[in-house]
């Protein structure tokens, strides 16, 4: 049961410091002056697409990482706490860790919306949306399972959102 709670303590400060390194991929970097030509325009939509997928691959394959350490944890002191097994204490500390969970996945769904849509808006990029399309709903299923509690399968429903985020990135000249 203490391990379980270690690695589930772990867990809950890596997701703090994904909520803040959420905030460095909304921060824009200093732009080169631009050119008016279309080609040029369309490298730089493409090479930037090309870096914020990169991003999304980066954010989401940490969080599965971390989640797969402490998913069966979390579901396992659930099943001791309706069994009745579980002091209180474990079980205040795992209804945060969820919580924590929840949060950083609702981050990650954040930036995989904005992924999409900056896709969707963008003309250089309009023709490798269909590799990416459906990743924020992918993302909202996986939320919707976690708030079940079902973090094991939250997981599984992710690394498909990484396999097509993966195939987006090959796609990008």
């Amino acid at each position: 049961m203490n391990k379980n709670l270690l690695k589930i303590t772990v867990f809950t400060l890596c997701i703090l410091g994904f909520t803040f390194s959420a905030d460095a991929q909304r921060r824009r970097a200093a732009t080169k002056p631009k050119t008016t030509t279309a080609s040029t325009f369309g490298g730089t939509d493409i090479r930037s697409g090309a870096e914020k997928v990169s991003i999304q691959i980066k954010n989401a394959t940490k969080f599965l990482y971390l989640l797969g350490s402490v998913a069966n944890g979390i579901e396992t002191i659930d099943n001791d706490t309706r069994a009745g097994k579980v002091s209180r204490e474990i079980q205040d500390k795992n209804t945060r860790f969820k919580k924590d969970v929840l949060q950083s996945l609702r981050n990650l769904r954040a930036g995989l919306i904005a992924l999409e849509v900056e896709f969707r808006t963008k003309p250089a990029l309009q023709k490798y949306l269909i590799n990416l399309q459906g990743v924020s709903d992918m993302s909202g299923r996986a939320e919707d399972l976690a708030n079940g509690g079902q973090f094991v399968d939250s997981g599984k429903e992710l690394l498909v959102v990484v396999e097509k985020l993966s195939d987006t990135l090959v796609a990008l000249p």
